[in-house]
């Protein structure tokens, strides 16, 4: 995951709590595991039900306080927040989920909407998994915790009975049906978006394995301006399951990526990062190494270019026998063990409803932290 930036000048602006130092809650609990969150009131939303007002709350039968239980402190800088997400967990089998070391932010639609209208544009790259994000993004900002990931605006009856709640995320009866672009919300079903009219832009591109085909890079490609916008874009990227958890496969991917999106759009990168020319062949492994990382860094020079990269779900019990030791939680811990490990999965691959709540949340937050005024 790379979170580096440059400093540029734009109009765009984080809240005060993000810019301005906040006393710590001094009023700390003798012997409590976990101290109470901080009396501010930008964690006023942590601490409710924020899912209240959405459609179908109570058919759903799902509180945000199940999905996570606010403490203090609260993760103050990027990096940290994104090490306590990472090794976060639950107390207990689909318990609310806590970060490890620092809290992270609860946030409510509104505070979902201001976010993302920070960014000219969001884009998320991957599988199937990611989609998922895309869709719980869209049950965020459309307030509907029984339709908002699916394109309910076109269902027939046994669509709207199979794809309700939970089942959105249920890739055997639902994946087509699945939002991949608030743009088509929009177009379809305006009124059903709590964000301002034309103030947010989330879409993803389907590229699941390496090599991409040629045809999904050109689609990457008119997604990017030639030209630097008036705010910046944000890439969430997931990559894994689909070559086996390969590490080489992953990294080529991610250069791939990386490549494409900096030959078309130069503006993500300072002016003083040069394009990688081709090296001569090392003579050892261990030059050929060093080399890989240098081309690698070289890559990720600092430009304004925020990038999140997320690691595949970990197995569930049902996932198929014959995929146990290529994709399997041994694999997934050498890769890089993900989150979600002790939540419910539909197939031993994708998680529930409040799974990728979580997720998309854990994203938000990560996207809160960009110094979007620096760009």
């Amino acid at each position: 995951m790379d979170d580096q930036c440059v400093d540029m000048i734009t109009q765009t602006q984080r809240p005060s709590y993000l810019t301005e130092h906040l006393p710590y809650n001094s009023t700390l609990l003798t012997h409590a595991a976990f101290q109470p969150p901080e009396a501010l009131p930008h964690r006023y939303p942590d601490m409710v039900d924020t899912f209240a007002s959405y459609k179908y709350r109570n058919t759903c039968n799902l509180s945000s306080l199940d999905l996570h239980s606010p403490f203090a402190p609260l993760c103050s800088k990027r990096q940290s927040m994104i090490t306590a997400m990472s090794s976060g967990g639950r107390i207990g089998h689909d318990a609310p989920y806590m970060p490890r070391g620092c809290d992270m932010r609860w946030f409510s639609t509104e505070e979902i909407c201001e976010i993302l209208g920070r960014f000219e544009k969001v884009i998320i790259l991957g599988d199937s998994m990611m989609r998922h994000v895309v869709g719980s993004i869209n049950v965020l900002i459309r307030k509907d915790l029984g339709y908002g990931a699916v394109t309910d605006w076109n269902f027939s009856p046994e669509e709207r009975q199979d794809c309700f709640c939970n089942y959105q995320f249920n890739v055997k009866a639902c994946s087509v049906q699945g939002i991949f672009k608030t743009a088509d919300v929009v177009k379809n079903d305006p009124e059903s978006l709590a964000c301002p009219a034309n103030t947010i832009d989330v879409i993803i591109e389907m590229m699941i394995r390496f090599p991409i085909p040629s045809d999904e890079l050109d689609r990457l490609r008119a997604l990017l301006p030639a030209k630097k916008p008036h705010r910046p874009y944000a890439f969430i990227l997931g990559h894994g399951l689909w070559n086996d958890l390969d590490l080489q496969a992953t990294l080529d991917w991610l250069d791939t990526l990386l490549d494409v999106s900096k030959q078309h759009s130069p503006w993500l990168v300072s002016s003083s990062s040069k394009p990688s020319t081709s090296p001569t062949r090392p003579k050892d492994r261990a030059a050929a190494a060093a080399a890989a990382a240098t081309k690698r860094e070289r890559k990720h020079e600092s430009g304004f270019w925020p990038r999140l990269f997320l690691t595949p779900n970990a197995a569930g019990k049902e996932k198929p026998d014959e995929w146990i030791v290529s994709q399997g939680n041994k694999a997934l811990m050498v890769f890089e063990e993900a989150v979600g490990a002790e939540s419910n999965k539909f197939d031993g691959v994708h998680v529930d409803l409040k799974g990728n709540l979580i997720k998309a949340m854990m994203v938000m937050n990560w996207l809160n932290m960009i110094e979007v005024e620096n760009f």
